[in-house]
């Protein structure tokens, strides 16, 4: 990234030039990610990831979404899906336990 022009940062005192613009009209990139995430603001990943408590099945399309990329549309995404990836190897853990400790009572009786 390049640096910005000093006509780009802020020249007020609580600031001190820290800050750059959102807007910039020969730029419109910059305002790239001024729009509000889906799923009611939170996006699809912290929706997946607090979904997933009711449906684990939401954590696995949030990690296919995550190990595709799909934070590359939107950066803001990305600790929601990596969040929900965390979860689904938690889960798949927790139940790979459960079930071989499962298997293995019933397997003594």
């Amino acid at each position: 990234m390049g640096e910005a022009s000093s006509d780009d940062l802020c020249h007020c005192q609580g600031c001190l030039g820290k800050y750059t613009l959102l807007r910039d009209e020969e730029n419109p990139q910059l305002a790239k990610f001024e729009r509000r995430l889906p799923c009611f603001g939170c996006g699809i990943g912290w929706s997946s990831f607090l979904l997933g408590f009711l449906c684990p099945l939401l954590w696995y399309y949030a990690t296919t979404l995550y190990c595709c990329k799909y934070y590359n549309r939107d950066p803001r995404e990305r600790p929601g899906l990596a969040a929900s990836a965390i979860a689904a190897a938690i889960f798949t853990t927790a139940a790979t336990i459960t079930l071989s400790i499962i298997l293995i009572i019933w397997a003594q009786k």
